[in-house]
């Protein structure tokens, strides 16, 4: 806990409305009432789901000594009017816990795919590297060893700050996180000092949320052009860019920064000749400006090259060795539901992978149709309550590389899982007939390990690391590894 002034809070924020005062002890700010205690500030902050201003009755009952808000509330304790209670959020949990991000180098990672790959590569680098790392995304929140569990992807500015400092006080020397386009459009990474920005990648995705490409697309540039205008000679800034995405250009011209590039088929200052691609892993040359190393790694795939392309450009800016580099991809065994096998040492082999867009569900596809020495099958479905139009475009591409596919419940939450994947079939012409629908996803899985024959290959698609299923709003204990290897051992009897 960091005790504060009021006055201290506000102390670089201009034009609050409210005469109070200022000089009040200030134990700790909260956002969510269920969780403030006597002496804190409660800051309203109006979500997708609740308003804030809604529940300033029960902040005040927990304790509440003072309430920010976007309007005037008859309430018995003082209230702040702010005009965006969101950037007020990140600049005073910014200010109270001391600007962390100004004392530790942040990379941000953000893309339609590979972010979490990227993550943990560059975790593994810094490690060889001995440095202690923190780590925010998808999978979980890593301090130094230790796992916690995260709800989104990134989390709001309060939990940031209050989590990089805790990670400061562990003493880590690099903190790595996944910055989605909500997280970039909501405000979450305000306050949030970026040393870093890598851009892995664009396609269609969250179109639920966004307006359009464009606009998904703006979203992502925000954290380029957020990595400011200020030039230190002592500290530089730099963007990572994926030169061989069509997204690149517009990137590299939304900030003022570094750009170091990397990519396989256009010029760049990191890439990646003599690629080799098989069932082990994959192999290429490295070359950067300041070197070339050979690789050698048990990632699969084009689509893992990249990915290492990505992390090697931003350890090189950190002034990494090539050394430690290699080290690192030559010893990752890889990462938590991404291309991760079942069992190994089997006559036919099931792959489980987060691939949940159009293009993250072909590119594990065309690896696996490289690879493949028989039939593919691949399990998919799509999440309710997100982007349609990705339904029709997701069953087409596993036709187009599968030899059969079964259509299944993913996370369906509040949608009826019948409608999405009709939703997902109704564009089909009539002569595709190589698939088949079964709603329930642990009967889908049994089912196609069912019809697996030797070398036969596996995919199921869409929820890798995940441990649940949510259907409606609640979150039912599912893991499609978990399940997968039950089918296979029940099979073996």
């Amino acid at each position: 806990m960091y005790i504060l002034r009021l006055k201290e809070i506000l102390s670089f924020i201009p034009f609050i409305a409210g005469s109070i005062n200022t000089d009040m002890e200030i134990n700790e700010i909260e956002m969510d009432s269920r969780k403030v205690k006597p002496g804190d500030l409660f800051v309203c902050i109006n979500g997708f789901t609740v308003d804030g201003h809604d529940y300033v009755d029960e902040a005040i009952n927990r304790g509440a000594v003072c309430i920010v808000a976007e309007k005037n509330m008859d309430v018995s304790v003082p209230v702040l009017v702010v005009s965006d209670t969101v950037r007020f959020l990140g600049m005073s949990a910014a200010k109270y816990y001391g600007f962390p991000t100004h004392q530790v180098p942040l990379i941000g990672v953000t893309g339609t795919n590979g972010k979490t790959t990227v993550t943990y590569l560059l975790e593994s680098i810094f490690n060889h590297n001995k440095q202690k790392t923190g780590v925010i995304g998808t999978i979980q929140m890593k301090i130094g060893q230790d796992a916690f569990p995260v709800n989104n992807t990134t989390p709001d500015a309060l939990f940031l700050q209050k989590t990089i400092k805790s990670m400061i006080n562990y003493g880590v020397d690099k903190v790595i996180m996944e910055v989605s386009s909500h997280a970039l459009d909501l405000g979450r990474v305000y306050g949030c000092d970026f040393d870093v920005a890598i851009f892995t990648n664009l396609s269609q995705d969250h179109l639920d949320y966004h307006d359009s490409m464009e606009d998904y697309l703006r979203a992502k540039s925000l954290l380029f052009a957020q990595l400011g205008n200020r030039y230190e000679e002592k500290h530089p800034k730099f963007a990572i860019i994926n030169v061989d995405d069509s997204s690149s250009g517009l990137l590299q011209r939304s900030t003022a920064q570094h750009v170091i590039t990397y990519g396989c088929e256009n010029e760049a200052h990191i890439r990646a000749e003599n690629i080799k691609l098989d069932a082990t892993g994959t192999s290429f040359i490295l070359i950067t400006p300041v070197g070339k190393v050979p690789i050698k790694s048990k990632l699969i795939g084009k689509f893992n090259v990249y990915n290492m392309l990505a992390a090697s450009a931003a350890s090189i800016a950190l002034q990494i060795p090539l050394s430690v580099i290699k080290h690192a991809f030559e010893h990752i065994p890889g990462v938590n539901g991404r291309f991760q096998p079942v069992k190994a040492n089997h006559s036919y082999s099931v792959i489980v992978d987060y691939a949940h867009t159009p293009d993250s569900l072909e590119n594990v596809l065309q690896t696996i149709h490289e690879l493949a020495e028989n039939k593919i099958y691949v399990v998919v479905g799509c999440g309710g309550d997100r982007d349609k139009t990705k339904r029709p475009l997701m069953a087409q591409i596993a036709l187009t590389y599968a030899d059969y596919a079964i259509f299944t419940s993913d996370n369906p939450r509040t949608e009826d899982p019948h409608v999405i994947l009709k939703d997902m079939t109704d564009g089909l012409s009539d002569d595709q007939t190589n698939y088949e629908v079964i709603v329930d996803r642990k009967q889908a899985i049994h089912h196609a390990i069912n019809l697996a024959q030797e070398k036969d290959v596996i995919l199921i698609a869409g929820k890798g690391h995940e441990t649940y299923q949510q259907i409606g709003h609640k979150k039912y204990d599912f893991d499609d590894r978990k399940v997968a290897l039950k089918a296979m051992e029940t099979k073996e009897k």
